[in-house]
């Protein structure tokens, strides 16, 4: 996989002014820029608003400072358990697997989190793995970080076959980009263990946009719904990426005929360095009524935010 991680690398590829270049390399010294080659290749050159560009490109909107934007916006440090393991909700239990990722997108809500100090393999698993054996009202682990499918297939089957031997464990989730950004990742051996344990698998796409949706894309999607991989998409409501009724319907569209149903749609964490991608909550309840006026209610994803200390995503009607 080719990750570009200097600007002018990426301005460059696209045709793009070099005047752009200052501010982004400002803004990636905060947040470095970090995007595979393949999701550039679906970007229109000479387009700075492109909305798969706009998700990636370092901008000086990153360097302001404004209320309401901080650097733990959905409560994670508080929910901080045990090795990594992130225990919000009733039933369910997260893992933070690792801090690498594909793709460094601007909007993360974990841009600023403490992965050094709170990675569940540190330790081979076993502090995560103790915590969940000790809760047996969890029924699902959710393998996130970062990006779970970073780590190698040999590591993530050992993982897997160790939480299918928690015997109260029913499912495992798996929240990732790869099949977006790289849709190679998906081969044989990750299948293998993913489909290959008791545990029914569930994975967690993320697009925003329907170009984001090749046809290489949606082979790879294709392969995971081909071995009983429940395949689910959340995104993000963002300024200039998503944020008319066209867009939000084009993507449910794509993602159905890619065998991806559309899951949650979030209302923008409100992370530092994040504030110029913010769409009014108003606004957004707009859109999802003419988004749901328009498709059937199966392609209607819920519209949805994230409050720290809630014991679940917050409906937003």
């Amino acid at each position: 996989m080719h990750l570009i991680r200097d600007t002018a690398e990426l301005l460059d590829r696209l045709g793009l002014d070099p005047a752009l270049l200052p501010a982004a390399r400002r803004a990636a010294e905060l947040f470095p820029l970090r995007v595979p080659l393949a999701f550039v290749e679906r970007m229109r050159p000479g387009d700075p608003r492109d909305p798969l560009l706009r998700q990636v490109l370092p901008l000086e909107d990153e360097l302001a400072e404004v209320p309401g934007f901080a650097a733990d916006p959905v409560g994670d440090d508080a929910a901080l358990v045990a090795g990594g393991v992130l225990h919000k909700y009733r039933g369910r239990a997260l893992l933070v697997t690792t801090g690498a990722c594909a793709v460094h997108c601007r909007y993360c809500f974990r841009r600023h989190f403490p992965y050094a100090d709170a990675n569940a393999s540190a330790d081979g698993w076993q502090s995560a793995l103790d915590y969940l054996r000790s809760q047996p009202d969890v029924t699902e682990v959710i393998l996130s970080g970062g990006d779970p499918l970073t780590l190698s297939d040999r590591r993530l089957k050992t993982l897997a076959d160790a939480l299918a031997d928690i015997s109260h464990l029913r499912r495992l989730r798996v929240h990732t980009r790869l099949p977006i950004m790289n849709p190679a990742r998906i081969e044989d051996a990750l299948l293998d263990w993913l489909a290959g344990t008791r545990l029914d698998p569930v994975m967690v796409i993320h697009a925003n946009h329907a170009n984001e949706i090749d046809a290489t894309v949606a082979e790879a999607l294709a392969r995971l719904g081909s071995r009983g991989v429940t395949l689910l998409n959340q995104a993000v409501l963002m300024r200039g990426v998503n944020d008319s009724a066209d867009a939000l319907a084009d993507l449910s569209e794509r993602l159905f005929e890619a065998g991806v149903l559309p899951y949650y749609l979030h209302l923008l964490d409100r992370v530092r360095g994040a504030a110029h991608f913010e769409v009014p909550e108003a606004e957004a309840v707009a859109l999802h009524a003419e988004v749901a006026a328009r498709l059937p209610g199966y392609l209607v994803p819920k519209l949805v935010r994230e409050i720290a200390g809630e014991p679940g995503k917050t409906l937003i009607l």
